[in-house]
């Protein structure tokens, strides 16, 4: 069913992308799967960058969530072999947003990775959220998204 959703949504899983630094991707602690801050990254390598309201646009922005989200998810299928049924629920996200000091939507770019989010899990994929404006994010990214998940 989740494999389903994600072809409705038109979301593609990438390979899960290695880590750009000194950190892991994922990590499970007991019951909870801590999935690093993952950037818009296509899978041919494309990274979505600049600063949104000054070099993208709000959607721009969203498309840049909308491959945060992507790599979210396949990293989360790496941390449990494959099986994303393992996930119980979304417990929250967090978005980092490379934006301009006067742009303000900052959620209608979230509102991207939580819908997707939702889409897939229903109701377990309704998390809380934290939406940040950054003046900078590393490699210049517009978007970086980290997750919580509650897996069985």
């Amino acid at each position: 069913m989740i494999l389903e959703n994600l072809k409705k949504l038109n979301v593609e899983l990438p390979n899960a992308p290695a880590p750009v630094g000194a950190y892991v991707a994922y990590k499970i602690v007991g019951k909870i799967l801590y999935i690093s801050g993952q950037l818009p990254i296509d899978n041919t390598g494309k990274i979505i960058k600049g600063k949104i309201g000054k070099d993208l646009t709000l959607e721009d922005g969203q498309k840049a969530a909308k491959l945060c989200v992507a790599n979210i998810l396949a990293q989360a299928q790496k941390a449990l072999g494959g099986d994303l049924n393992k996930i119980k629920n979304c417990i929250k996200i967090t978005g980092y947003v490379n934006s301009t000091d006067d742009f303000v939507e900052q959620p209608k770019i979230l509102n991207t990775a939580s819908e997707i989010l939702a889409g897939v899990f229903g109701e377990h994929g309704k998390h809380t959220r934290v939406a940040v404006s950054a003046n900078s994010l590393p490699l210049g990214i517009a978007v970086e998204i980290d997750a919580l998940f509650e897996i069985n």
